[in-house]
């Protein structure tokens, strides 16, 4: 199956855009949050996706909560905030906001990493595990070298060993993967990603 995933595109028309024809030979698009700027422009960030003609799954990120995603997106887009879906014999599990808390204030959709942690413990088994943040360790640098990825990822996809661990959030890491045990992790960015997974 081709799978495009992406995230981050922060209502870049130009970057919606070449999505929309990069969807084109894909299966499934798959959106890793953070589709507006500050909880703004939403409506107009989905409606630059409508060109993609297969089925997409998102989580939300930081920028954007559930429920403003879910009112926002197509009707058969599948949004995904401590949920599990099926896919043509793929299992996904998704959990959108940032993990730990950001420091961005009252308009950022956070989840400190005991709640991320409960939620992430609804998930038994999954192929892919979308989140919008990135774990502990990979993915997750900042510009300075910091780490800053949830643990409660981590432990989950060091429990549960996906086949995929796809994120974003962190800009500066946009484009950087790494392992945690056999599960391949991805910081999408908004260029986005073709994946090749099989059931």
């Amino acid at each position: 199956m081709n799978i495009l995933a992406f995230s981050d595109l922060h209502h870049s028309r130009a970057k919606a855009d070449a999505l929309v024809s990069g969807s084109q030979e894909a299966d499934l698009v798959i959106g890793a949050g953070d589709f507006c700027n500050m909880r703004n422009g939403l409506d107009d960030a989905m409606r630059m996706l409508d060109g993609i003609r297969c089925p997409m799954i998102v989580v939300p990120g930081n920028a954007e909560s559930a429920e403003e995603l879910r009112d926002a997106a197509r009707a058969d887009t599948i949004v995904l905030h401590g949920e599990e879906t099926e896919f043509e014999g793929l299992r996904l599990f998704g959990l959108g906001y940032g993990v730990p808390v950001t420091p961005f204030g009252p308009w950022s959709c956070d989840l400190d990493e005991a709640a991320a942690a409960a939620m992430l413990q609804k998930c038994g088994t999954a192929d892919i595990l979308v989140t919008h943040s990135p774990p502990k360790g990979v993915a997750d640098a900042t510009s300075n070298g910091m780490s800053v990825g949830s643990d409660a990822i981590r432990k989950t996809i060091e429990r549960m060993q996906p086949k995929l661990a796809l994120c974003g959030h962190i800009h500066d890491s946009w484009g950087r993967s790494g392992l945690i045990g056999k599960t391949r992790v991805c910081n999408l960015g908004p260029s986005g990603h073709v994946f090749e997974v099989a059931p």
